[in-house]
């Protein structure tokens, strides 16, 4: 077989070894004591590991976990005697836990390992009773109830060295309220009452015995004294009345003062409640205002500002709109006016596209090409002068003669021929637009105005 096979198995068999030595390393919480048990080499029956962790071999060794968190123990302890044989009822909540000493984790181990929490809590609960009862049979019911100091450290002293042996340690005792089925402590709060009683009444046997002793030695000097002891006697008695009176007087004058101290006091705390009463609702009055003033504002101010913001909005959309419009009239007038001058510029081009042309067929003479325009242009100069007097309507015509004798020309035909000489003639149409008439209609103009013009006669 190859050897390379031989040296892969190997490496496998050394990477499973490792993962499972990895694997028997165990970790240790805070909150627990981590307890290895098994084949130990030493004297100790186990190995308790309180933060962070130890390996644990596999088959020869196993571990556990034993928590930390403390138990409640409720005590009430009924029934127990005290050292003046007096049954009282104790009740005690202490609380408990696994402590981290050394020697008590060992002993935790050796004992509680495998317990639940219950039975723990009711093995500590038979030590916690069996020590209370005899701290309570060592003290009397008055250290019990007026020295809890010296009543908590007896139990402390007692109760942990007892749970030291199981692995526990004692956090604290709570003594709720003890009680008797006697009544002794509730007898001992009438211990100084009676006292005082009993010693009164000392006090008034031994008066009465003075007096006995009083009376029999008035008795015997009374026919020698009588006068004497009436005189005391009433002496006595007037001093008793005065001192009653003073007596008397010293507390009415006390209880007037004491009723005058209560009346300014409570007119004093009245007032003072008043004050701040007024205070109070002042300080109401004006947060009722600074709110009603915020409220207004906000009713008020914000609506108004909303009206302006909207106003302004609507104002620049307005503005906005008419600006829109202007440019789009200026841009319609722009291509309106592009449109006409380009119109107007293909005319003129046309045009004089037309006149040169004309000036061409007409042989480059502009002369000539200027009659043929006018030629053109001569129906419309003729259509201008008929229409003239086409409008003119002619009702009636009144001629008075001047009596200018028969001739004909101042008569009806002067009036006829001055009407048409009011028409511009033709030539002066031309002459009025930089024009001239052809040459035989010129000729023909000048032989008219010849024969119209009368010659001068010879004197």
């Amino acid at each position: 077989m190859d050897p390379f096979y031989f040296i892969v198995i190997g490496v496998v068999v050394l990477v499973f070894l490792f993962m499972a030595i990895i694997n028997r390393y165990r970790r240790c919480p805070s909150d627990k004591i981590l307890v290895i048990y098994g084949n130990r080499g030493n004297s100790k029956s186990a190995k308790c590991v309180h933060g962070g962790g130890a390996f644990v071999w596999p088959i020869i060794e196993d571990y556990a976990y034993l928590s930390l968190t403390p138990i409640g123990i409720d005590a009430n302890l009924t029934n127990a005697l005290s050292r003046q044989n007096i049954r009282v009822d104790v009740p005690c909540r202490f609380t408990v836990g696994i402590s981290t000493e050394p020697e008590s984790m060992l002993a935790a181990a050796e004992r509680l390992l495998g317990l639940t929490p219950a039975q723990i809590q009711e093995l500590a609960r038979d030590i916690l009773f069996g020590q209370l009862r005899l701290v309570i049979a060592t003290m009397s019911i008055e250290e019990l109830n007026s020295d809890r100091d010296k009543f908590l450290e007896a139990i402390t002293a007692n109760v942990e060295v007892e749970l030291k042996k199981i692995g526990l340690r004692l956090i604290n005792v709570n003594v709720t309220d003890i009680k008797d089925e006697s009544g002794y402590i509730e007898a001992l709060g009438q211990e100084a009452a009676a006292k005082a009683i009993n010693e009164a009444k000392v006090r008034v046997a031994e008066q009465e015995k003075v007096g006995e002793i009083g009376k029999a030695e008035a008795v015997r000097e009374t026919r020698i004294r009588t006068a004497e002891a009436n005189a005391q006697a009433v002496q006595g008695e007037n001093e008793a009345k005065i001192a009653i009176a003073n007596s008397d007087a010293d507390r009415r004058e006390r209880e007037a003062e004491a009723q005058r101290k209560a009346v300014a006091a409570e007119k004093v705390a009245s007032a003072q409640a008043l004050e701040e009463a007024y205070a109070a609702e002042q300080k109401a009055e004006v947060a009722r205002a600074d709110r009603d003033r915020a409220s207004q504002q906000a009713n008020v101010i914000v609506a108004q500002e909303i009206e302006k913001r909207r106003l302004v909005i609507a104002a620049e959309a307005t503005a906005e709109q008419k600006r829109v419009n202007a440019k789009g009239e200026a841009d319609a007038i722009y291509a309106k006016m592009e449109a006409e001058a380009n119109g107007l510029f293909q005319i003129l081009t046309k045009q004089a596209d037309g006149y040169d042309k004309m000036i061409k067929a007409a042989g480059g003479d502009a002369t000539k090409a200027y009659t043929l325009l006018l030629l053109e242009k001569l129906p419309e100069l003729v259509k201008t002068q008929v229409d003239a007097i086409k409008g003119i309507n002619i009702d009636k015509v009144t001629v008075w003669d001047n009596g200018g004798g028969g001739d004909a020309k101042t008569s009806t035909a002067n009036f006829l021929s001055g009407l048409m000489k009011s028409i511009p003639p033709l030539g002066e149409l031309f002459d009025q637009a930089g024009l001239s008439l052809p040459e035989y209609l010129a000729k023909k103009k000048e032989e008219e105005e010849t024969q119209e013009t009368p010659t001068p006669e010879k004197e």
